[in-house]
Order: structure tokens, then C-alpha cells, then sequence
């Protein structure tokens, strides 16, 4: 019984390693894949609830970002053209942005800048040695 237990055990340990593996193999692809996923919700985005626009509300709610790279990327969409911003843009509980960019997030070029400069400490701290 234990060996079943560890023989088990270490068949998911052999699939997260080659999840892990093939993930990184086709980093570049993945994240092309989701760029172009997110593009493509944020043109049909029209909040009336569908699960497209429920997952972009969910998605600049949470990471407090406007658009794919920004919130210029709205400025392209039909959505923008009809209401301006929408509301998971806010900065603030219960603002209305409409066409203020003042009033959206745009935190995703702060993170941005955060992650470069942590990978430039990192990367400057093994050449002092």
C-alpha cells in the first residue's frame, strides 16, 4: 500500500515537472496567446455581462491595470467611442471616468518598472562578486 502511495506520488511529481517544462518551452507563445485573447475581449467589450466583459472587469479590478498595455488600448475599442472608459478603470470606488484619463489605472507601467528593476538588482548583484 505505501509503495502504490509513493509510486502515485511521484507520477504527479513526473507530471508538474513536465507541465513546468513544457510551460517554459512555450513561454513566448503562451503569452502571445493571452495578449491576443485579452485584445480581442477588450474590442468586444460591451458590459452587458457576457463572460468576456465579466473577465476584463475581473481583470483590471484585480490587478488595478487599464487595457492590455495601457489604457490607450481603449481608445480603439467601440466601447470607448459610446461611454468612454468603463467603470473597472477607476482608480477610486464609485468614480465615473468616462473619457478622463486622470481618473484610470495605469499601475501595469508601475509593475512593469518594478519587475525590470528587481531583475536589474538581481542580475547586478552576481557581477560584484
Amino acid at each position: 500500500m505505501l509503495k502504490l502511495y509513493a509510486m502515485f506520488l511521484t507520477l504527479i511529481f513526473l507530471v508538474e515537472l513536465v507541465a513546468a517544462i513544457v510551460g517554459f518551452v512555450f513561454r513566448h507563445e503562451i503569452k502571445n496567446s493571452f495578449k491576443n485573447n485579452y485584445d480581442k475581449a477588450l474590442k468586444q467589450y460591451n458590459a452587458t455581462g457576457d463572460y468576456r466583459s465579466d473577465a476584463v472587469d475581473k481583470i483590471q479590478n484585480t490587478l488595478h491595470c487599464c487595457g492590455v498595455t495601457d489604457y490607450r488600448d481603449w481608445k480603439d475599442t467601440n466601447y470607448y467611442s459610446e461611454k468612454g472608459f468603463p467603470k473597472s478603470c477607476c482608480k477610486l470606488e464609485g468614480c465615473s471616468p468616462q473619457r478622463d484619463a486622470d481618473k484610470v489605472n495605469n499601475e501595469l507601467i508601475g509593475i512593469s518598472l518594478a519587475y525590470c528593476l528587481s531583475r536589474a538588482i538581481t542580475n547586478n548583484q552576481y557581477e560584484i562578486v
